[in-house]
């Protein structure tokens, strides 16, 4: 937190990259590694709609660690006996600790975890997400797509910088602020940056090219949570997502297609967000709504063309241990 009230993230991550020629001491390997995540977590969001678009599930394990935590680590108590069953641990501390003993920052989700030796790896979630997709290619699944095509990468690196900064960062920048001038910079850049998108989308179907990427994944994430969470408890409240008629038909597109919606659990996103954060919500209460039925109507996007896996195809159902509710 700054003097003027700003809230900063910690973007101080364990660097180790797994890697296709193992130059950090991690190479890409079949079973050896675990993916610590939690549902509620956008961050996480990305490697999960990752790892099940390129089809890692085989090689990559998950674990899912439940939506509510203490000062100390994500926990595994979603899990019969409250331990994750690869890892053996209670909490995703552990694992920074076989790492590092003096651990001094924060205990992230998404993880990186080495299975023999039960140490993170890394929790630098932007990289992680690069890395399946250009790391891991010896796995993905046949019909893979290509998240992050070379020819376009320069162009999705600028609008994942504009979308983490102003949108995925901001919200949190306006839910956290200690001043009212640091929240209203921060509401007024979020919805600066959602104009921008709105009128970037309302002709194209996905943010760069004509197929997902990299970039729609990212922004995903953070449409996914606005009116559960953002709108309200982070009063980011100029509009709700629904009331902005190209960013939600854009998010419901990307919802309803495989990879993406079968990865969100709204229950477990309230939950976090709503219990942890006392020193915005004191009471701990976890709102009742909104109505999420309206994620499954009609869409319209087809009519702008493009081909959401480009000349790849849809990734199958998830594993039955992996499954979410579906919307009633």
């Amino acid at each position: 937190m700054t003097d003027k009230g700003e809230y900063e993230r910690d973007l101080n991550y364990l660097p180790d990259r797994i890697t296709a020629d193992g130059r950090d001491g991690w190479p890409v390997e079949s079973g050896r590694y675990r993916l610590v995540v939690a549902r509620a977590c956008p961050w996480a969001n990305r490697a999960v709609i990752v790892r099940r678009l390129l089809g890692l599930e085989p090689v990559l394990s998950m674990g899912i660690a439940g939506p509510v935590h203490d000062e100390r680590s994500w926990s595994f108590d979603l899990d019969p006996d409250g331990r994750d069953p690869v890892l053996g641990i209670e909490r995703l501390q552990e694992a920074f600790f076989k790492r590092d003993p003096e651990y001094p920052r924060g205990i992230t989700v998404p993880a990186f975890v080495d299975v023999p030796t039960g140490q993170v790896v890394t929790n630098d979630f932007a990289q992680m997400t690069l890395d399946m997709s250009t790391e891991w290619t010896a796995y993905h699944r046949d019909g893979a797509p290509e998240l992050y095509p070379e020819k376009l990468r320069d162009e999705i690196d600028d609008v994942a910088r504009k979308v983490f900064t102003d949108v995925n960062n901001a919200v949190y920048q306006a839910g956290f602020a200690r001043s009212q001038e640091a929240y209203e910079r921060a509401y007024e850049k979020l919805f600066a940056r959602l104009d921008w998108l709105s009128e970037r989308l309302a002709d194209q179907r996905y943010l760069v090219g004509d197929t997902i990427t990299e970039a729609d994944i990212r922004l995903f994430t953070t449409l996914a949570r606005f009116d559960a969470v953002y709108h309200g408890h982070f009063k980011c409240n100029r509009q709700k997502l629904t009331e902005l008629p190209v960013l939600w038909a854009y998010t419901r597109d990307l919802f309803q297609t495989p990879g993406f919606g079968d990865t969100i659990d709204f229950a477990q996103m309230k939950e976090h967000y709503y219990v942890v954060h006392r020193n915005v919500n004191p009471t701990g209460i976890v709102p009742a709504g909104p109505d999420v039925s309206g994620w499954l109507t009609p869409h319209g996007r087809e009519e702008l063309g493009g081909r959401p896996f480009g000349d790849g195809t849809p990734p199958g159902p998830p594993p039955e241990a992996e499954r979410v509710p579906a919307l009633g």
